[in-house]
Parts: C-alpha cells; structure tokens; sequence
C-alpha cells in the first residue's frame, strides 16, 4: 500500500487541530528501520508541539514514543531483524508506521506489552538523565543512602523518578496530591508531601538533589531545603533568580533536556525485567481518537500514562 493512517496537525493549536488521515507511506533508507507502531504514548510536549511550541514544517505527524514490530529494514542495519518487537522514540510516532534510526530503539522485553513499552521512552529516559548522568556528565548522580525531593511525582516521569531512585538505594521524598499518596508509596516513596496542604520545607531537609519537574516559585524554595554541596536538576529551565540562590546556598543547579540513548532505553528495559521498574498507564485511546487523548492530558493531574492503540 502506498498510504498509512496517522494523526497529524496543519495548523497550530489545541486538540482539535488533530486529524487522522491517509498520509504516505514511509520507506526506510540505508542506515533506517521501518517500525509497525502497535501503540503510542501520549506526553505534555506533543500536545505542546500541536500547540506551536516548536515551530516545525507542517502538516506534521504528531507523537514521539511508541513500541511495535520491525517490518523493513534500510541497507546497513545490522543490530536489528524482520520481526523484532522494538520500543524507541522518534518524531512522528503516532501512526502506523514509523521510520526510525537503530539508536533511537532498544528490544522490547517479552513480559513487557506494547502499551506499557511505549510509556517508557520520553519518561523513562528524562527520569534516568535526571536523576543519574546525561551523556557521561553527572546530573543529580543519586547514590545509596542520599535523599532525594521529586516534585511532581505523580506524573510520567515522576513516577519513574521515584522507582528509580529507590531502585538506586535512595530515600525518597515525593510531592503530589494527596489522592496519589498510596500510589506513590506502592512505588517506593518514604514521604508524600500533599502540595496543597502543607509545604515540603516543612519535611524536607537537607536533602542530597532535587529533581524539578515545576519550575517558578517551587524551584526557588527548594534550594532551602538541599545541603551544601547537593544539586538541582530541572526539566523546566532555570528561573530567575535561581542561579543566585543556587550560588549562596552552595547548590549545583542544571536544567537538563532529555536525549534519546539506546543504552538507556536498554537499562530502563532490564529494570523492567528486574521487577524495578513498573509502568502505569491511566488512559487508552484508539490511534483514531488521539483529539480526546490529547485533550485528557492536557487537563493534567493524571497518574501515569496515556496511551495510543495503533494495530
């Protein structure tokens, strides 16, 4: 077939941008991989691109990540064959099939279902980033025995950030509203802190590394609360005003964008294995429906993952 369906956007703006439409058909070219998308996960940057945050050639196919079936495969590829079930991320993720390069994806765990794969990838590696290093370099380096904060918790990526860093030996203090306070602790939160009722300086002390998913007024005050010499890594940039305080406070501060790593999607894959690491997933939508999906995360609030259904 010449055609596919996928969902994409000729215009900026809400979800109501979206169509699901015929568009061509990918090919995969030397050094490429061409990838059957089972399922697709929905993150707040897609529906932030749709919105005009980047400004991309249009129409643009939406989404990034995605787990399926390899079902072509360019001249060169050599880690990869027909039939390998894959997860990865790459732009344009929320169709039937998608053109990828070999480091953009890793093997897909065989207890682990596409749906689930595909919450990994833009979660999973930005938790890792932040919490660990990014391309060799030392973000948070969250070891045994340090404390860390997570503000956001109970989002995607805080919620692998929390697994994570218990993974790691670290105790965890988590912020989040109190209707995701069992949730968290079942993933191995010490402390949840219910943002709404009371303030985390008011728990939280001395801590080795924050991890900030908030930015503004949050990201200042906690350089209350990390010890001298301790960090902050942020995924919202850096606010104003935050470098002083991070200069008097004796505190490394970072904002960080995650990257698309083979080997980091290969750890997150064995951490699956290993029983570390779960995935929750909070909504699935067929591939047809991403509008509504994307509408539910804009709302916010939710806990875990959205997910695409695409075969």
């Amino acid at each position: 077939m010449a055609t596919m369906r996928a969902v994409r956007f000729h215009e900026y703006g809400g979800p109501e941008v979206l169509r699901y439409e015929e568009v061509p058909r990918p090919q995969p070219r030397a050094g490429e991989i061409l990838v059957r998308v089972h399922a697709a996960a929905v993150n707040p940057i897609d529906w932030k691109i749709a919105a005009g945050a980047y400004r991309l050639p249009l129409p643009h196919v939406a989404g990034r990540d995605f787990s399926g079936v390899v079902v072509g495969i360019g001249e060169g590829v050599a880690d990869f064959t027909l039939g390998d079930e894959v997860f990865g991320k790459h732009d344009g993720a929320d169709a039937e099939l998608v053109v990828v390069r070999p480091d953009e994806i890793a093997e897909k765990p065989p207890g682990l279902d596409h749906a689930r794969a595909a919450a990994l990838p833009t979660a999973g590696l930005t938790a890792w980033q932040a919490l660990f290093e990014l391309d060799g370099t030392p973000t948070l380096d969250v070891q045994p025995g340090q404390s860390v904060l997570i503000h956001g918790a109970a989002g995607g990526v805080g919620t692998f950030a929390v697994q994570l860093a218990k993974w790691r030996g670290a105790r965890v203090i988590a912020t989040a509203r109190a209707v995701h306070e069992a949730y968290l602790r079942s993933m191995g939160a010490d402390v949840v802190v219910d943002y709404t009722q009371a303030r985390f300086e008011d728990v939280a002390r001395d801590v080795d590394g924050v991890l900030d998913t908030i930015g503004g007024a949050t990201q200042l005050r906690s350089y209350d609360v990390i010890r001298r010499g301790g960090a902050l890594v942020s995924l919202v940039g850096l606010a104003s005003g935050s470098e002083q305080r991070a200069a008097e406070r004796g505190v490394r501060a970072t904002g960080i964008v995650s990257k698309t790593s083979r080997r980091v999607l290969e750890e997150l894959a064995r951490r699956v294995e290993d029983g570390a690491l779960d995935v929750e997933i909070s909504a699935r939508f067929p591939l047809g429906q991403a509008r509504e999906a994307f509408a539910r995360s804009r709302e916010g609030h939710t806990q875990g993952k959205i997910i695409l259904d695409a075969s």
